[in-house]
């Protein structure tokens, strides 16, 4: 008897059909990581990493925040972090999935709505779904189509609180939100917007502060800043009105059943917020590097219009998207092909990241061999 039958039928169509997942070891050029900055590997976090264990920062945590989980880092990041980012609180969690989760399950309410970008992080999804909020999408970045559902879903009698979701910078689209539209959409409608800043911070707005910095000081704005992209570290600050991270503290479960994070980590995060408030030339240095990869695509693919350092190659079906992405790699390149459920159907594509980590010339060699691959894997 096989136990998983269903799962082995289920892996072998995921294989026929070019969608099947392996991990895959770091290897090559980096034009997959998120690590924008290149802060991972860094001196300065390497430096911040012995200075904080040799004044006595655990390594673990030993319990939740409510228990005996809360060490002084956690305390300390978290008041340096809503300075830093403006806000009048932020609370500190182990990353931007379990963060994201734990903001829609627990503020919106039963009688409330929650408006989100069609192309919304999956842990938003998850979130909603633990959630007890009607929900309702918009098409991407449409700041009318958003304020029509608005009228819409008042129209039907409902009085609740109306949260709209969006993403400053889109993960596989690299694609920038009207952030400035849709801040007036939430005040001419007595909404709350919480931006997702994960693949903007570090990179957009003043001293990598993310893209809806400018109105951080408003109390119908809460921000995700995740620690594990531009700040090179991981887990996630969640910044916003007192009363908003007081009741994730007071209830949200992802919060409240889980582990602390790491003290070591908050340090090093510390580290990393002051690396950017005191090093602006990496930012400068990392848009610098952004603007050259986008006129390298122009003058080598004729592809235009990409707004950020993560610039999607889209191919269409799964199979040759991986089987370009697999020649890339035995040239010394590490690129992922992305395939659905993470895009939509027949948008598979390449998704090339823009990092610290690479200079200049491999990125130009890089986009010289990506168009003869393209074009190799077309004849």
């Amino acid at each position: 008897m096989t136990f998983f039958a269903r799962q082995d039928r289920a892996l072998t169509a995921l294989q026929s059909r070019g969608r099947y997942r392996t991990l895959i070891a770091r290897a090559g050029h980096d034009f997959a990581s998120n690590d924008y900055l290149g802060l991972a590997g860094s001196e300065v976090l390497n430096i911040a990493a012995r200075e904080a264990l040799e004044r006595g920062v655990p390594v673990g945590a030993g319990g939740s925040r409510l228990l005996r989980g809360n060490a002084d880092e956690h305390v300390l990041l978290e008041q340096e972090a809503a300075a830093f980012f403006g806000t009048q609180a932020s609370l500190f969690m182990g990353g931007g999935f379990q963060a994201n989760t734990a903001i829609f399950s627990t503020l919106p309410g039963a009688e409330d709505l929650v408006l989100y970008d069609a192309l919304i992080h999956a842990s938003t999804h998850d979130g909603m779904r633990l959630g007890r909020a009607e929900t309702r999408a918009f098409a991407h970045n449409d700041v009318n189509g958003a304020e029509e559902a608005i009228r819409n879903w008042r129209s039907e009698g409902k009085t609740g609180q109306i949260w709209i979701a969006v993403e400053s910078l889109y993960s596989m689209d690299g694609d920038l939100a009207p952030v400035a539209d849709l801040m007036a959409l939430v005040d001419a409608h007595d909404a709350v917007l919480v931006v997702d800043e994960a693949h903007a911070t570090g990179v957009f707005g003043d001293n990598g502060r993310g893209l809806s910095h400018p109105y951080a000081a408003r109390e119908n704005l809460l921000t995700l800043h995740t620690c594990g992209k531009g700040l090179g570290v991981s887990g996630a600050l969640i910044c916003g009105a007192k009363t908003l991270i007081d009741t994730l503290i007071n209830k949200a479960r992802g919060f409240i059943f889980a582990t602390a994070p790491s003290p070591l980590n908050a340090a090093l995060v510390r580290a990393a917020m002051n690396e950017l408030r005191d090093n602006p030339d990496r930012q400068v240095a990392a848009q610098d590097l952004m603007d050259h990869a986008h006129k390298e695509a122009w003058e080598h693919l004729g592809l235009a219009g990409f707004q950020s350092q993560i610039m999607p190659i889209v191919i269409g079906a799964d199979k040759p998207t991986m089987a370009l992405a697999q020649s890339l790699q035995d040239r010394g390149y590490d690129i992922r092909g992305i395939r659905p459920p993470t895009v939509p159907r027949g948008t598979s594509r390449l998704r090339v990241s823009i990092t610290l980590n690479t200079p200049a010339p491999v990125i130009s060699e890089m986009f010289r061999d990506l168009a003869q691959a393209k074009k190799a894997l077309t004849q």
